[in-house]
């Protein structure tokens, strides 16, 4: 077994582990804001778009994490 297979095997691993944490943060944002509509059911727009905007910045996460895969790989 070379380096690079060991290397790439690795930052594979890497990149589940960071997959976790936008994972996580994305059930979280669904989840409150879920809960700040029960909670106030006339800011469902407005608590909707910020969702979205939540869930776009917690998918940064993952691209960086994809993007040191590849790094990582070659």
């Amino acid at each position: 077994m070379d380096i690079a297979a060991i290397s790439g095997n690795i930052a594979t691993v890497g990149y589940g582990l960071a997959a976790i944490g936008p994972a996580i943060g994305v059930g979280i944002v669904v989840g409150k804001t879920i809960e700040g509509v029960a909670r106030q059911p006339e800011l469902a727009s407005r608590l909707q778009v910020l969702m979205w905007i939540g869930i776009a910045f917690t998918e940064a996460l993952a691209f960086i994490g994809i993007a040191t895969y590849f790094i990582f790989t070659n």
